[in-house]
Parts: structure tokens; sequence; C-alpha cells
């Protein structure tokens, strides 16, 4: 105990000192929102990385899949790598910097606005990104209050104020930089935690090989749903039910395309170096961080003795399986779900405080504001933002799972945003109609299903809505009144600005 109390000390002190220590980044909008866009490739690529991963994957969805498809949940981990990450910043990196600095959008609501010059848009993301950023946030702390229940015993209650109240701290803080250092800091502890992490579990069932053997010894169980059956189907290469496995790394790799928390990363890239760079290392972060929770959740029936689903559900898998480590690997493994966390709630609680400042307040009854009291403003909606999603997390019982609370928030916001972002970055003749098609027919999905559930899984209904939206917005965009030629050339003459490179990167 004396171990992981240590530790967690060591952690909160490092992350209030950070805080401290970037409080001079902090002093107007565009430091506190964006670190005044001089973020180096490293800081860059773990920030984007350690806000794609959170106890909402290492507890609820490693936990949820794994059980579900055995080891080709791993699958998922990948699906995130090499579409959520390596072609994310290939498609959206260096355009979203580019015209963002060219409009001056500071947040996603804010691009939508001048990228389609309507106010009325921008006021609609706003309230979009801050009602449906709540319920992702309350799903974190869910994950991380089941593991401090298991490792130290503690109250759900307690464990939600504390990591409640220490988010908001080093928020209101250091802004965008002290989120962004302490995601570095919080990367390498997952990187090395998660491997020490897998090997242990694994260890203690008689090394890699032992454990694959006896997971393809495991048979389903009642309520299980086998699309494919066969001998070792929880070890197989594509598991039992490889049709919602594709849902799955739809919502959690596509879907980062159109969140704002995520995107948001690529308006603070500092140069073209970083982009490069960054591309690289959040791609090598995601196969390691997220391959590797995903791989571990593969194994979860192997602890079956163990775990009571009809009772404990999806969210109690990873828990009892961590539960027979050692103390000091616990440890660790609180430090990894604090550092995967915290860095998630951090850019949850930047994003909503500043788009409902900036683009809501901002655009309707604060127009005038100077940029110390905008600053002020978003370190208020920080509290309000944190005080609501406790209330919500505190709520357990009468909540969804983990999986389930970030099915509604991620198909919401990437259905609504993903399609009329990425086409508006290369595609003029995209219309504000279709821009509003897709959040009208987003949010109806999302909530009529959350009130009937008429499409059983949440992540499958997300997936739906962003699939949907990528030919709605085309389509739409066709045949509805385009904006004025003068205007979009005028957007997209930032992509034709010359720069001089050195010849290596480019010949004559």
């Amino acid at each position: 105990m004396l171990v992981k109390v240590l530790l967690l000390i060591v952690f909160f002190a490092v992350m209030i000192g950070i805080g401290v220590y970037t409080r001079k980044h902090a002093t107007d909008v565009n430091g506190f929102v964006l670190g005044s866009r001089s973020a180096g490739p490293w800081i860059t690529a773990f920030a984007y990385g350690t806000s794609y991963f959170s106890a909402v994957v290492f507890v609820g969805y490693a936990g949820q899949f794994g059980w579900k498809y055995g080891i080709a949940s791993t699958w998922i981990g990948l699906g995130n790598a090499i579409l959520g990450s390596l072609l994310a910043w290939f498609v959206l990196g260096r355009r979203t910097r580019v015209m963002t600095q060219h409009i001056d959008a500071k947040t996603m609501p804010d691009y939508f606005g001048k990228r389609y010059n309507s106010d009325a848009l921008k006021i609609a993301a706003s309230v979009i990104t801050f009602v449906f950023l709540i319920p992702y946030t309350a799903s974190v702390y869910n994950g991380l209050s089941r593991l401090f229940g298991m490792a130290f015993d503690i109250t759900y209650s307690t464990v939600v104020i504390i990591m409640a109240v220490l988010t908001g701290l080093y928020v209101i803080l250091g802004g965008y930089m002290a989120t962004a250092i302490n995601d570095f800091i919080q990367g390498i502890v997952m990187l090395f935690g998660i491997c020490a992490v897998i090997y242990s579990v694994l260890n203690g069932q008689g090394g890699f090989y032992s454990s694959l053997s006896k997971l393809a010894a495991q048979v389903p169980v009642e309520g299980d749903v086998i699309k494919v059956a066969g001998d070792g189907i929880f070890a197989s290469f594509f598991g039992p039910d490889p049709l919602n496995l594709l849902g799955v790394i739809i919502l959690t790799s596509l879907g980062t395309w159109g969140l704002p928390q995520m995107v948001g990363k690529f308006y603070a890239i500092k140069s073209e170096k970083s982009i490069k760079t960054g591309m690289i290392v959040s791609t090598a972060f995601a196969v390691v961080v997220s391959g590797g929770c995903y791989f571990l959740g593969g194994f979860g029936r192997l602890f079956s003795d163990k775990i009571d689903i009809a009772t404990g559900g999806y969210d109690s898998i990873i828990p009892t399986m961590l539960s027979t480590l050692p103390d000091i690997l616990i440890g660790i493994v609180i430090v990894l779900v604090l550092s995967a966390s915290m860095s998630t709630l951090s850019s949850l609680v930047l994003t909503s405080s500043s788009t409902i400042t900036i683009d809501f307040l901002g655009t309707t009854v604060l127009k005038k504001t100077a940029e110390k009291k905008q600053v002020l403003l978003m370190k208020i909606f920080v509290v309000v933002f944190v005080a609501i999603s406790v209330i919500i997390a505190l709520n357990k019982d009468s909540i969804p799972n983990i999986a389930q609370l970030m099915g509604y928030s991620w198909g919401a916001l990437a259905g609504a945003f993903l399609a009329p972002f990425m086409y508006g970055l290369y595609w003029k003749k995209v219309t504000k109609a279709s821009v509003w098609a897709s959040f009208i027919f987003s949010i109806i999905v999302t909530v009529t299903n959350m009130i009937w559930g008429y499409i059983q899984s949440p992540i499958n209904a997300g997936a739906f809505t962003m699939l949907v939206s990528l030919i709605l917005v085309p389509v739409i965009s066709l045949i509805t009144p385009k904006m004025k030629k003068e205007e979009t050339d005028k957007l997209f003459e930032c992509f034709e600005e010359k720069v001089e490179v050195p010849v290596k990167d480019a010949l004559d």
C-alpha cells in the first residue's frame, strides 16, 4: 500500500508542478487554447495519443471486446493505429493546421463558423460539443474509479471527486501547454506500463503459448454472440463475430477524425517537421498502447472463474485480471491508467470550456469581451463542465456501462462533425445545408437510439452515423446552393502560398 500511495503522490506532484510551470503560456486565448501554436513534434504526437486512449479503452473497451472477440480484439488496436492515427495525420494534419491558421480558427466550432461563414453553425457545433463530451468524460471517471476501488478499497464517489479536482486544477493553471507536457510524460508511463502488465498477466498463466492454448479451449457461454462457430474460436484470427468487430474498429478509429479534442491537436502544430514526426510517433504509440490493451483484454476469459458478467458487467473484467498482480505492479497499473485518463480528461475539459466560451458566448452575448476576461470565463467553465460530468458519473447505477457511454458520445460528435470538417478542407463545393444535414442526422439518430434502442449496439449506431454522414454531405452539397466563388477562393488560397524548402524535400 505504501508503494502505491508513494507512486500516486509523485504522479500528482509532477502534474501540478507542470501546471504551475506553464502558467506563462496561458495568459491569452491563443495561449490557453492552442499553446500559441508552438507545440513540437513529440509533444503533439504524445498529446494526440494520450488524448485518444484512457481508462475507457483500458478498462471498458479492452474488457468488453476482449471478452466478446477473444484475441481477435487486437485488430481494434491495430485499426486505431493505422486508421485512427497514421491516416488521420496524413489526411487531416497539414491541411487542418494551414486552414485553421489562415481563418484564425481556435476550435472546431470556430472552424465551422468561419469556413462556412455561418455563426449559426458555430453555435450549433459548440452546443453539440459541450453536451456530448459530458458522457465521454463520465465514462472516463467510471473506468478510473473501478481500478481505484480494486487497488485501494476507496469508495467510488471519493475517487471521482479527487480526479475531478486535480484535472480541473492543472488545466486552469496551464491551459493547453500544461496538458501537452503532462501528456508527454504520461505517454512514456503508458508505454512502459502496458508492456509490464501484459508480461505479468500472461506470465501468471504460464506464458504466451500456454495462455493462447487455454484461450483456445474456452467454450462460449450463454449470452455470447457467435456468428462464426468452431473450436478455438476465441483464439482465432477474426474471432466469433467479425461484422460487429468491424463496427468497433470503425467507431474507435475513424471516429477520431471528427472529435474536437483530437482534431484540435492539429491546430497547435509548430512546423512541417512536427507533422512528419508526429505521424510516425503517434502511430507507433497507438500500436503499443491500444494494441496492447486489446491484446490483454483478449485473454479475459482465462479469468472467467473470478468474473461474474451478469452482476459485475464487462467493466469488471480488467480490474479482476489485474487484482492477481503483485502490489508494485498494481501501483504501476494505477499510474498507467491515471496517466491515460488524466490526459484524456484534461483534453476534454479544455475543449468543452473553450468551445462554450469562444464559440457560444463569444458569438451570442459576449461578442466584444477582452482577452483576459475570456480566459477567466474559460477557467470558470472548466469548473462547470467538471461538475456536470462528476454528477453524471456519481449516478453510475442509472447510467450505461463505459463502452455504451463512449459509443453515444463518439457517435454523435464524429457523426456530426467528421464529414463536413474533412470535406471542408479539400472541397470548395461543400454547402451550409449539407453541414446542417450532417449535424441534424447524427444527433437525431444518437438521441432516438438512446431512447428506443432500435440499433442494439451504441457502437454500431455511432459507426452508422459516421458512414452515412460521409455520403450525405457530398450528395446534399451537389443539390443545394453553393457558397460564393470569391469566398471559397479566399478560403483555399492558403494552400497555394509558395514556401521554400531544401532540395532534399522537393526537386525544382
